[in-house]
């Protein structure tokens, strides 16, 4: 038998335990990881900066439930890539980082780019190790994927020396393992489910609020069939959008403040009660709602509000142990009552507010107008990668998600830049469907030049940028000796970067553009900019409450 590399049985071992995506920046000592894993099959993307690649590996762990790598250079390379780590540690989702490292034997001795990587990345990971030896590289690989999947899932870090990747041992010496099953999907005890039934039945205003944990676990189908057997109404959080469609009748979000604040027994499907939900407290809840918890994590349990029932354990089966119940004992919310009618006239009030808005043809542009067209355009099952501050608010409220897991956006870590990397991940998972990246001109900036990425790889991605010169707008004209602080360069010229890397860009700013252009770019399969002028002015509609609660 001959002799295997690090880097060969590295790549071969992400293989075994299921891995698909690659994503990174190579350079001493990581490089022969990548040429490895595109040797055997896996599927490697070069970014232009660690810091989108580690948010597009953490969203193929959304998108995959198996972790997306990213591959990083030691030293700062690797400080970059912490960046998703901690995205994914605040999400819930797998991912795994590979940093090289200077070889072993230099430890201590000032190599280059030496750095305490493995206390670097500990904070944010599950699981952080450095390889013992080359011949046992298949069982970190195969833990740092168990960790990042199992229970809560998690980031994973795997730190490498250059020794331990360039370096060769006997194949005989190396033992393979098998692929770890997919994670465990416990399900609750049947007295907590009954308990959770009994809760729903006695309340009068009860609400189910779906998160993104219920699409992680790929729950769409059983919540869909709880939420139809049920008639409850039902509250999608901005990524659990999506798991029922958000043209179902039973949905409140036009009235979620309402529903928040009036709900007397709330049951969350995956959602958490962090800033998202406003901690579940007054004033934008119900000072004494009853709560009913679905988590995989027992820790989660009862944090902000104290929990009536809790159901630990897999969304997926838990949801099917309640739809058993109610196939043995059915029951439905009353479908006419005061609470229903509540809901129905916030909703047609708020409606009839955001619908004069969608439709105001008035320049500059405002923010209602331009993702209403957008709206009106979009394939229903394309993913929407959305990121900018009320780009991205007033997108969650307008642009509509149809499927599980087709909204990508800043998430419970409300990190600024993830947008193109998350955008990039789903083209990836998803070559068969249009990606559309909905971004704030601050947002964009971020990782701007992963356009060049996207069309490298021939990506069906339609960037839009949603641009009023600055961060919460910006003046139309700058002294250079007195720039604003939220201030970027006027009416910028976005849309030439994709030009710049042979794609194709439009620079809008009247109305009577934006239909025939959004047309042109959605229907263009490469990757392509258009960037559109909006008012500085343009705001949110008035809300109740302040975004942040404090």
């Amino acid at each position: 038998m001959g002799e295997l590399t690090g880097a060969q049985i590295i790549a071969r071992s992400l293989k075994d335990q299921g891995v698909e995506y690659l994503y990174g920046i190579v350079g001493i000592p990581v490089i022969p990881i990548a040429i490895e894993a595109q040797k055997i099959g896996l599927k490697y993307f070069g970014f232009r900066n660690e810091q989108a690649a580690s948010y597009a590996a953490a969203a193929t762990g959304y998108l995959t439930s198996r972790p997306g790598v990213c591959l990083a250079v030691s030293g700062p390379g690797m400080i970059h890539g912490v960046a998703g780590m901690a995205n994914a540690w605040s999400n819930c989702w797998p991912m795994i980082l590979i940093g090289g490292a200077n070889d072993s034997y230099q430890n201590g001795g000032g190599a280059f780019q030496e750095a305490p990587q493995i206390e670097t990345a500990r904070p944010y990971a599950k699981y952080a190790a450095r390889p013992d030896s080359i011949e046992r590289l298949p069982y970190f690989v195969e833990q740092a994927v168990r960790s990042s999947i199992y229970g809560r899932p998690g980031a994973a870090y795997l730190d490498l020396p250059g020794d331990i990747i360039t370096g060769a041992v006997d194949e005989e010496k190396v033992q393979f393992l098998p692929k770890c099953p997919d994670a465990p999907r416990p399900g609750a005890p049947q007295e907590s489910v009954d308990a959770a039934l009994d809760a729903l039945k006695s309340a009068e205003r009860p609400l189910v609020i779906v998160g993104k944990g219920a699409a992680y676990a790929r729950a769409e189908n059983e919540v869909r069939e709880f939420i139809e057997a049920t008639q409850l109404p039902y509250l999608a959080s901005p990524m659990g959008k999506g798991v029922i469609p958000d043209d179902h009748p039973l949905s409140t979000a036009p009235a979620r403040s309402y529903v928040l604040q009036n709900a007397d027994v709330i049951f969350l499907m995956g959602a958490r009660l962090n800033w998202i939900m406003h901690f579940g407290l007054p004033p934008r809840f119900n000072p004494n709602v009853r709560v009913i918890q679905m988590d995989i994590s027992g820790e989660e349990i009862g944090t902000n509000v104290p929990t009536e029932v809790a159901l630990v354990g897999d969304a997926k089966t838990i949801t099917t142990q309640l739809n058993t119940a109610l196939k043995q004992s059915p029951w439905q919310y009353p479908a006419e009552t005061t609470w229903r009618t509540g809901i129905a006239n916030k909703a047609a009030e708020n409606t009839a507010t955001v619908e004069t808005m969608m439709h105001d043809d008035s320049e500059p542009l405002g923010y209602y107008r331009v993702l209403r067209q957008v709206r009106d355009l979009a394939p229903r099952d394309a993913i929407i990668s959305n990121e900018g501050a009320s780009t991205m608010d007033i997108g969650r409220t307008v642009l509509p998600n149809f499927e599980a897991r087709h909204r990508l956006d800043a998430g419970t870590f409300g990190t600024m830049g993830v947008g193109l990397g998350q955008a990039i991940a789903a083209a990836a998972v998803h070559p068969e469907k249009k990606v559309i990246c909905v971004e704030g001109d601050s947002a964009f900036g971020f990782s701007g030049m992963e356009v060049e990425t996207a069309l490298r790889y021939g990506m069906n991605i339609t960037f839009i940028i949603i641009n009023n010169n600055g961060i919460g707008g910006g003046p139309d004209t700058l002294d250079p000796s007195r720039v604003p602080p939220s201030a970027y360069t006027p009416n910028a010229h976005y849309e030439k970067m994709a030009e710049a890397f042979g794609g194709r860009g439009w620079f809008v700013t009247k109305v009577d553009e934006l239909e025939p252009v959004l047309k042109e770019a959605l229907a263009d399969s490469r990757a392509n900019i258009v960037n559109i002028m909006i008012s500085a002015r343009s705001q949110r509609k008035p809300q109740q409450f302040a975004w942040l609660t404090r």
